[in-house]
């Protein structure tokens, strides 16, 4: 298989399959990144502007092949919050400390990674991860489910807006509700098509446009009431419209950096940075898995680039964006080869929305609030429960305090939980407490073989080590990883190894491992935890 050159030399060898890949992504990011501006609080231009600099100016520096870049319904509950935080009351003036706080993110992880930070991504539990994502999931669905149905919750908080979705639907305002649900019903059967040519449409778009259409047969351009028989007077009007400029410049927000010396604005700026560069580090390295040319990602200098667009974003007015997982799927399904597919996406949005600016006005704000509940149902799926359940009771434990604990409080609180919960388990596994961060490893180079002997414990906050001794084994050789006097190996660091092993052996090597059979499963997922039976220890 031929993999795809780069840069110039990739535009004019693909040229095609890239551009209508950008043009597909571009009907799919358009509607997310107004709904994900929409749900944070901030202006719609803002997630424009986000994918814009996404497309145009990170796809030609990151380190990626691939992904898309542009804003992400995970950072929905960062941004929230931010405003909030730094705004006390005050909206306008909360958004524009936000776009201060997101250009010091941007630099911050622009920093992180020169300083080849993007590592470091490896070092957190996947469970505590997942739980992370799908308490953010679960806000923006108890947050979005209110839009659909047109009424605003009186709750702030995930929970009391959680219990307050049945009081909404009794109240709901009935002409948005049918855009909304109709919206909703296009989103979730459209995909499932037994007609291929339908199953290819992108369904946000198609909802977007149905949507469209009732809001000019509800004539929602106007404000009016209208009366149902026993069912009272409802208002309608273009407050249940997204609201754009008509000019794409006068958009373009500036920056209040008079908060920068305060402890709560740089709050903010750590929350933000530490959860955009996982999403960042993880979904690049997902990508890589779906990339069927099997090219690797430089995340350090994927972590820059998005630090770069992020810095640029935040001075005009834009969103921290990251490396997008679902669209960079639909991307790479779409045969996008080379990193100009984000960048034509990114110019068919700039291209639009200076056109075409009066037609956005149009967009219900119901369609974009299905299309955002529908992401945040897909985050906090139960089968999360579920797969995190088959990797193990631990797992799930991580999994659902990480999610439990973030609900109740926020982020950060929430996946240091996760974490904490994560490293009693280990210590009660046997992992001796001096090397939790740091891996004991002996490396034998013979002519028949490159064996890593393993001591101790093997767990994600000591996995860089090990990472490293997999940088330096030489190519298409004999690696055995010698696990003998290994008493516990995690999860996290088990998919790790298996991620290597085969790239290794895809690159003419061979992997074997040696003491894995003498060491017990924790669940009959296949990369489940192992430890060693106590009995067997001794010599460990």
């Amino acid at each position: 298989m031929q993999i795809p050159q780069d840069r110039l030399a990739g535009l004019k060898q693909n040229w095609r399959t890239d551009l209508l890949s950008g043009f597909i992504i571009f009907l799919i990011a358009l509607p997310l990144s107004l709904g994900i501006a929409m749900a944070s609080g901030v202006p719609p231009m803002s997630g424009i502007i986000a994918a814009i600099v996404g497309g145009l100016i990170v796809s030609m520096i990151s380190g990626s092949y691939v992904t898309i870049n542009g804003p992400a319904a995970g950072l929905i509950v960062i941004i929230l919050g931010g405003i909030e935080t730094l705004g006390q009351g005050n909206v306008l003036f909360g958004y524009t400390a936000m776009l201060a706080a997101i250009a010091c993110a941007g630099l911050i992880l622009a920093v992180s990674g020169l300083l080849k930070a993007g590592t470091l991504g490896n070092a957190f539990p996947a469970s505590a991860v997942h739980g992370m994502l799908s308490a953010i999931g679960l806000i923006i669905f108890t947050k979005q489910v209110h839009t659909i149905v047109g009424v605003v919750p009186i709750a702030k908080r995930p929970i009391p807006l959680l219990l307050e979705i049945p009081h909404s639907i009794a109240h709901l305002n009935p002409e948005i509700a049918v855009i909304g649900i109709t919206s909703l019903a296009i989103l979730l059967l459209l995909p499932r098509a037994k007609t291929k040519w339908i199953r290819m449409l992108p369904a946000p778009m198609v909802a977007v446009l149905v949507g469209i259409g009732l809001g000019y047969w509800f004539d929602l351009e106007h404000q009016h009431f209208y009366l149902l028989p026993r069912g009272g007077e409802f208002p309608t009007g273009p407050q249940f419209l997204v609201n754009l400029p008509q000019n794409i410049l006068s958009g373009i927000t500036f920056p209040n950096w008079s908060l920068i010396t305060t402890s709560k604005f740089w709050g903010v700026v750590a929350g933000l940075a530490l959860v955009q560069g996982l999403e960042t580090v993880l979904s690049s390295s997902a990508v890589d898995r779906l990339d069927p040319y099997r090219r690797k990602t430089n995340l350090n200098r994927d972590l820059s680039a998005v630090g770069v667009g992020t810095f640029i974003s935040g001075l005009i007015g834009g969103l921290p964006m990251i490396a997008e997982i679902v669209r960079s799927s639909a991307n790479i399904a779409n045969g996008a080869k080379t990193r100009w597919a984000n960048f034509f996406h990114g110019l068919f949005i700039l291209l639009f929305v200076a056109i075409f600016p009066g037609l956005i006005h149009h967009i219900p704000l119901a369609c974009l609030g299905a299309i955002l509940t529908v992401t945040g149902y897909r985050l906090a799926s139960p089968r999360h429960f579920e797969t995190a359940l088959n990797k193990g009771r631990d797992q799930l434990a991580v999994f659902t305090t990480t999610l439990t604990v973030t609900l109740f409080t926020d982020l950060i609180i929430g996946i240091l939980s996760g974490i904490a919960v994560k490293l009693a388990y280990h210590i009660y596994r046997g992992a001796h407490p001096l090397y939790l961060f740091r891996i004991r490893i002996r490396i034998e180079d013979t002519p028949q073989s490159y064996r890593l002997h393993l001591k101790g414990a093997a767990i994600f906050t000591n996995y860089l080590g090990l990472k490293k001794a997999f940088d330096k084994t030489p190519l298409a050789r004999k690696v055995i990883l010698d696990l003998n006097e290994t008493r516990l190996i995690d999860h996290s660091v088990m998919e790790k190894i298996h991620e290597f092993k085969e790239e290794y052996s895809a690159a003419g090597g061979s992997f074997e491992f040696l003491g894995l059979e003498t060491m017990r499963s924790l669940s009959k997922h296949p990369l489940a935890a192992r430890t060693r039976p106590r009995k067997l220890r001794n010599s460990v």
